[in-house]
């Protein structure tokens, strides 16, 4: 049981370290994405993530039809669809990040790069998501949003997939639908992303989105392949190392409410360390590991008290978004698309919406 858990952990840092080194040295980032399109009409680093996206649902939908993973076991692809949660998390996560200044991720490389105030927003961030979770803020969501759902299972539904949708509306096999769907989709995204020459001719984006969509599932094979075995005292097929207990790709808001968790009550000998919390911490590597070859580390902190207020309000938005919608602009824009969950789109469309409004109200 340890030797397993301990792959998936170490894995998953190494997943996560290439990750941040990636998304450092190309600076990728969603909400900036968004904010070079509203400010500036530019669409390079949108194209990159689209990019991103394409290769995670190819990667992610090979993976599923070689029989390598269950992706119907991840928490984005159960058959109850909290369509309310999804599109006020997510609202309120694109709403935060706007105001902090970049996503979960972003803060992460930033952190590698030497950014104190990056670390202030992603503590604040992870004690919002823990209340989310477990806490104040997690009472109230159980007892509101997470009421109002579409319960699929009754309707027939296995999972939440577009391919399970088409299914059910054409008749289609799944093992028909699934790739049909996914081809249609990727083939779209790439259209439009090598559409555009400058694009073309940035080997960088393209280079880096193609490596940081690859790395999706590469995430979902560790925990969901190499992660799922037999517990030798239970004799129980479990997965092991995951908070969720279920199979993970990239995510990490609720990683960071997890090791907060952990390093309150260290001492708990049920707490362990997981992919997800191996994966925070392999960003902030990755990231410093390149700021500190291309020698641009440097200590950041606020610029005002004006600053600080809006900084720390986008954190607490994003732990409470983050949670409430399943995932951030990675857990749920890169690992959730790539399962193709209807949720998944629920919830990025909502972010996407959240960004550009609060963008354009703060302009």
């Amino acid at each position: 049981m340890a030797g397993i858990g301990a792959t998936v952990v170490g894995l998953g840092f190494a997943i996560a370290f290439v990750f941040g080194l990636i998304a450092a040295r190309t600076n990728f980032c969603t909400m900036g994405a968004l904010s070079d399109i509203v400010h500036m009409g530019h669409w390079g680093r949108m194209r990159m993530w689209l990019l991103a996206i394409a290769v995670a649902i190819a990667g992610t939908t090979a993976l599923t039809l070689a029989g390598q993973v269950d992706l119907a076991q991840s928490v984005v692809q159960r058959p109850q669809l909290p369509w309310l949660s999804l599109l006020v998390g997510g609202l309120l996560f694109g709403c935060g990040m706007t105001l902090a200044g970049g996503c979960a991720n972003r803060n992460l490389v930033r952190v590698g790069f030497g950014s104190l105030r990056s670390f202030v927003v992603l503590t604040f961030m992870a004690i919002s998501s823990y209340m989310t979770l477990k806490g104040l803020f997690g009472a109230w969501r159980a007892a509101t949003l997470d009421r109002v759902a579409i319960d699929l299972h009754a309707h027939g539904w296995a999972d939440q997939g577009l391919a399970t949708a088409l299914e059910q509306a054409a008749g289609w096999p799944h093992a028909a639908a699934l790739p049909w769907v996914a081809g249609v989709l990727v083939l779209a995204l790439l259209a439009f992303v090598f559409a555009d020459a400058r694009f073309r001719a940035n080997r960088a984006q393209w280079l880096g989105g193609i490596a940081l969509g690859l790395l999706i599932p590469l995430a979902w094979y560790v925990s969901g392949h190499l992660g799922h075995g037999e517990n030798p005292e239970t004799l129980e097929t479990v997965y092991f190392a995951t908070n969720s207990h279920t199979i993970e790709s990239m995510s990490f808001v609720a990683p960071l409410a997890y090791g907060l968790e952990m390093l309150l009550l260290w001492t708990d000998a049920s707490l362990h360390a997981s992919f997800g919390i191996a994966c925070v911490l392999g960003v902030v590597a990755g990231s410093a590991a390149y700021a500190l070859a291309a020698r641009k580390f440097r200590w950041e902190g606020f610029a005002s008290l004006e600053d600080l207020g809006r900084q720390l309000a986008g954190a607490v938005l994003m732990g409470f978004g983050g949670v409430t919608a399943l995932g951030c602009t990675i857990g749920q824009g890169l690992s959730g698309l790539s399962t193709l969950a209807l949720g998944s789109f629920i919830a990025v469309a909502a972010i996407v919406a959240g960004s550009v409004a609060t963008l354009k109200a703060t302009a």
